[in-house]
């Protein structure tokens, strides 16, 4: 049976970059995975996410993402249901993900890493955050979604990496090939 690869989740601030971080270190033919994509994937194909959110919101919010989003980032009992019914997926998906991963390592990004308990899950964290102005820019109505948020600085300091994302998509690429060169030398 295959050895589970060093198991790296990378987090941060809404905007930031993570995803930034995890396409460069696809680009290097490391195993990636988003809890994004995975959630998007669950809420179009998953047959009882479907019909748990038809019966709470009514057929036309079923794979509507966008109406989603509207009606929990005004309501957060809203929010906290949909993550209840979302969160056990999204990481019992992950986790059968990293057992069938057959590489040395290999990167998760998980946006509410820390707010779910789930550095637990990984060896290593990565944090990338990024200035206010900056991700303002990249995502409009930011600071009402990150009121529940920890702070970075909290982030940072619990991370094992941490980059501020405010440069060019050069240096963030520099800073993912010295994750990966200083978890897995080449």
């Amino acid at each position: 049976m295959a050895r589970r690869p060093l198991a790296v989740a990378i987090t941060g601030g809404i905007a930031a970059g993570k995803s930034e971080v995890l396409a460069a270190l696809a680009r290097r033919g490391t195993a990636t995975l988003s809890a994004d994509e995975v959630v998007h994937r669950l809420l179009a194909e998953d047959e009882g996410v479907r019909e748990a959110i038809r019966a709470r919101w009514g057929d036309e919010a079923v794979g509507d993402r966008k109406r989603i989003a509207e009606i929990v980032f005004h309501d957060r009992a809203e929010l906290d249901w949909l993550e209840q019914l979302l969160h056990p997926r999204t990481r019992a998906a992950a986790d059968a993900w990293l057992a069938t991963v057959d590489a040395p390592v290999a990167f998760v990004e998980v946006p509410l890493l820390y707010e779910t308990g789930g550095q637990t899950r990984f060896d290593k964290v990565v944090v990338v955050t990024a200035s206010a102005d900056v991700r303002e820019k990249r995502r409009e109505g930011l600071a009402e979604r990150e009121a529940r948020l920890i702070s970075d600085d909290e982030k940072v300091r619990r991370a094992d990496f941490a980059y501020v994302n405010d440069g060019s998509l050069d240096d963030l690429d520099a800073f993912a090939a010295g994750v990966l060169e200083a978890l897995w030398p080449s």
